[in-house]
């Protein structure tokens, strides 16, 4: 604006001075030209106007001579005193007449007094003092790679305030290899730069360019201006998308929770915006099954765990993956991901039992396989590496078979199954893992019945004690044998044992029932007859081949109260039981009168005989001991007795029902001399009498030794057949006083026993249970009575 200001001003002023110059030819007019360089100092003397015209200096002063100019600030001022022309500032001429070939400044000089005008042109010259400047210090094109060699791009021309030979002459580019410069000189408007394509762009090899464009000018040295050019290729979709690595392979753990990444892959575009964006995607060749495990982000290219990731039903995945960008056309590419799934060990062992009999018999051999036990663990390598034991102490064992992760359950020792019938067996499994899981499976083994036991007794032997007159056909006593095996191998029948030998005449007598050992007498037993027997009974099972065992039966036969007491004195001639007794009157108090006997067939306290007198004329005279049977006078006879009295004799036993029998003595009171003579009558009955007496007493004595002589045998066998220490004893009453008896005592442990016949040891008392024909006797090893005989 300044340089057009100024031009302005400049021809403003040559119009106004060629109009005064016509207007005013007739006065005077002069025209002076100088020339100065622009950029000259301030002060600096152009001309000397007053010299140059011929005019009077003196006169200057006077007549004003002065520079008329409607500026503000003038270029020039004239010395009125001297009329030399100086610079007032710094001329810029680019300023001053901007671009024009020749820059003049006409100024017009006044004189008054008479007016004279003179106009002085002064040329100001230029300088070389710019450089070329461009409308902008940096360019930016966009030329798509899709152009061909040989486009031209015109760039804006660079421009320089100097004129002439000083404005811009050339233009010069930096070196590359896809562009060329040429200029095109439009005269007046300068020279034009175009940029022209010789090569064919590539954005993906180069994306943008960086071009320097410098103007220079006629000076010397020349003075020059840069433009810098950026020229950015745009992008054609010619690029589909490259992944960064050509094998995409990872490691996943099993059971990775979802969400897990599991890798991110990543593509990249060499084409710019859309068409070097790139999203991901599974391809269409994928199933749905891999579809619901995995899921990609599309933008990122994660590889995200969807669901359950099992190694023991895939170690392995192969996933299509697609790399696509935005282009109109989209390119795509596809690469594999293999993902190989790390084992975790989360699979406890799994026992299965095949094979498997539930029953094994009992006379298996060690080593005998009871079942085939399969252990699968479905993880691998150590997770799937099993340790197999049972954790009882149990006859069984594990033996490795030759497959791997079979067993066999064996036998390890010989079984027994009365001592244990049923095994309950936990087999463990423990995998190598870390950290291990382990599982356990109960079997229950049943030990199965071999017939390897023979029926078992009770007692033996058996001792029972019968009582005599049983009944017929009736159960007296039983057996009881067990055996320990089961079913069949424990079905016990029984059968007394028969061989017809003379000491088991008496079991032809027994029957026994066969299933539950009941012995039946099929005949009714007495005891004056059979005091003892024995037999055996055989208990046999059922198995196959059957098993038996044996035992004695050892039985009493125990007395009851079945004979009444028998009166051996005095019996008369025709056998009814009474007698006549003569003594004179003159005996004492104590005089023995007679003596009753009396016998009872039975034993114990059955045929323990009681005396008494049931019928006497005179209780003062005559008293009788109960146990002896003696009648004896209790004092004198005097005058005033009878001559004759009759005495009964209530002789009973000691039976809860007891019997009895009566004797009848008549007692004769006689003088003296009289009872002499009697008495020898009296002595020759008595002697034959004795003789009957003295036989029925050998015979019984007989029969008592030979009873006593089997109770001993009966007993000793007894004594080696138990273990209880005990010593038997045997003892025969041999005071007999009118009553036959016998005893047996034993020992057993602390008490002592004793069978006792009609004769009893005081102070002996009766054991419950013992059928009351056994007693117990007080210890008395420290005296040397053993039976005490009222």
């Amino acid at each position: 604006m300044e340089q057009r200001r100024y031009k302005r001003r400049n021809g403003a002023v040559c119009w106004t001075g060629c109009i005064v110059a016509l207007l005013l030819c007739s006065v005077a007019s002069a025209q002076l030209r100088y020339s100065i360089s622009e950029g000259i100092n301030e002060g600096t003397v152009v001309g000397n106007i007053a010299k140059d015209l011929g005019l009077d200096k003196s006169t200057l002063t006077v007549r004003k001579y002065r520079i008329v100019s409607s500026g503000a600030d003038p270029l020039f001022h004239v010395n009125p005193n001297d009329g030399i022309l100086y610079v007032s500032r710094m001329i810029d001429r680019e300023e001053v007449c901007g671009q024009s070939s020749t820059c003049l400044i006409n100024l017009k000089t006044v004189l008054e007094t008479p007016l004279e005008v003179h106009y002085v042109g002064v040329e100001v010259l230029d300088v070389n003092d710019h450089s070329p400047s461009f409308p902008e210090r940096e360019k930016k094109l966009e030329i798509s790679e899709s152009v061909l060699p040989g486009a031209r791009f015109q760039l804006k021309p660079s421009r320089d305030r100097d004129s002439g030979h000083f404005s811009v002459q050339q233009y010069k580019l930096s070196h590359n290899d896809y562009f060329r410069l040429e200029v095109k000189d439009k005269g007046e408007d300068g020279k034009i730069p175009i940029l022209v394509v010789q090569k064919l762009l590539d954005r993906e090899a180069a994306g943008s360019h960086s071009l320097v464009l410098t103007a220079l000018d006629g000076g010397k040295p020349p003075k020059s201006g840069d433009m810098n050019i950026l020229i950015n290729v745009l992008d054609i979709n010619d690029n589909a998308p490259v992944f960064t690595k050509d094998v995409y392979s990872v490691m996943l753990d099993e059971n990775a929770p979802v969400g897990t990444t599991v890798i991110q892959v990543n593509a990249t575009d060499l084409d710019d915006g859309s068409n070097g964006e790139v999203v991901y995607s599974f391809s269409n060749s994928m199933n749905q099954k891999l579809l619901n495990i995995f899921d990609i982000n599309t933008s990122t290219g994660e590889i995200i765990v969807k669901g359950i990731i099992d190694y023991e039903e895939k170690d392995k995945y192969e996933i299509e993956i697609e790399a696509s960008d935005k282009g109109v056309a989209p390119l795509t590419t596809e690469k594999s991901v293999i993902i190989k799934i790390v084992d975790v060990n989360d699979n406890a062992p799994e026992i299965e039992v095949t094979s498997f009999s539930n029953y094994i018999p009992e006379d298996s051999r060690p080593g005998t396989t009871v079942a085939l036990i399969n252990i699968n663990d479905l993880d691998s390598g150590l997770n799937g590496k099993v340790i197999c034991s049972i954790w009882e102490d149990v006859p069984f064992d594990l033996s490795p078979s030759l497959q791997d992760k079979m067993y066999s359950l064996i036998t390890k020792s010989p079984l027994d199954r009365e001592k244990q019938s049923h095994f309950e067996l936990t087999i463990a499994a423990k995998d190598a893992g870390q950290p291990s899981l382990s599982s356990e499976k109960k079997i229950s083994i049943v030990v199965s019945d071999v017939n390897d036991n023979s029926p078992e007794f009770s007692l033996s032997p058996y001792t029972f004690y019968v009582t005599e007159a049983n009944e017929p056909g009736t159960s007296v006593f039983s057996v009881k044998a067990l055996d320990r095996d089961e079913i069949d191998n424990a079905a016990i029948s029984y059968h007394i044992f028969r061989d017809g030998s003379e000491e088991n005449k008496l079991a032809s007598f027994l029957n026994i029932h066969s299933e539950n050992g009941d012995i039946l007498a099929l005949k009714s037993f007495d005891f004056e007859t059979l005091k003892t027997f024995q037999f055996h009974v055989v208990a046999t099972d059922s198995g196959t081949p059957s098993l038996s065992s044996n035992v004695t039966v050892h039985v009493f036969i125990l007395d009851q109260n079945d004979n009444a007491p028998v009166i051996l004195y005095p019996v008369s001639s025709n056998g009814s039981a009474e007698g006549v007794e003569e003594i004179p009157r003159n005996v004492n108090a104590g005089h023995l009168v007679t003596k009753v006997r009396a016998y009872d067939a039975d034993i114990g306290y059955n045929g323990w005989l009681l005396f008494s007198l049931q019928e006497v004329t005179d209780h003062t005279l005559f008293g009788l001991d109960r146990y002896t049977g003696q009648i004896r006078t209790l004092r004198s006879f005097t005058e005033t007795d009878e001559a004759e009295h009759k005495l009964v004799i209530l002789v009973k036993d000691n039976g809860n029902v007891s019997l009895s029998a009566t004797a009848t003595v008549i007692v004769k009171v006689v003088e003296p001399k009289e009872a002499f003579a009697a008495s020898d009558v009296k002595s020759a009955a008595k002697d034959e009498e004795g003789n009957d007496v003295t036989l029925y007493l050998m015979i019984t004595l007989g029969s008592v030794s030979v009873l006593f002589i089997i109770s001993i045998i009966v007993l000793i066998a007894m004594q080696c057949s138990k273990s209880t220490d005990f010593t038997s004893k045997y003892l025969q009453d041999t005071n007999y006083d009118g009553t036959l008896c016998h005893s047996i005592q034993y020992r057993s442990g602390d008490k002592r026993y004793m069978l006792v016949g009609p004769r009893m040891s005081i102070g002996s008392t009766i054991v419950p249970g013992s059928h009351a024909n056994t007693l117990v006797l007080p210890d008395r090893r420290r005296t040397a009575e053993e039976v005490r005989q009222f």
